[in-house]
């Protein structure tokens, strides 16, 4: 069975970062993009950033552009994502997913086959 297992959220003020981590299990993880995706408090879920299956490809919302990297370790089935400068705004619960390859996922949910549990990311001071 697919598991998307992420971990490395946690309390950090502003301006701070953090490294985000899915181990990922159950497919041909090189072949699969990848993609995180959050849900801030009461809000709609966000796309936040995809990379491709090679890692050679990366795209990033305009809210996070700069500031967040998405990587990937194609050897150990790890997904990553590095925070920096972060805001009060970058406050949600992220997750990484599992789009369909048969094109562009983007912010359509239904194109994703697996998603992970969560993980916590509150920006205060």
């Amino acid at each position: 069975a697919v598991q998307l297992v992420e971990s490395g959220g946690g309390l950090v003020q502003p301006g701070g970062s953090l490294r985000l981590s899915c181990a990922a299990s159950g497919f041909t993880f090189s072949q699969d993009a990848m993609t995180w995706v959050r849900r801030p408090p009461g809000k709609r879920l966000e796309w936040v950033s995809t990379i491709s299956g090679g890692g050679g490809q990366t795209y990033y919302a305009d809210s996070v552009k700069g500031r967040f990297t998405i990587a990937r370790d194609n050897t150990k089935n790890m997904l990553f994502l590095q925070l920096n400068n972060l805001k009060t705004d970058d406050t949600a619960m992220y997750y990484c997913a599992r789009p369909r390859n048969d094109g562009w996922s983007g912010d359509n949910w239904a194109r994703y086959y697996n998603w992970g549990q969560g993980t916590q990311v509150t920006v205060a001071v």
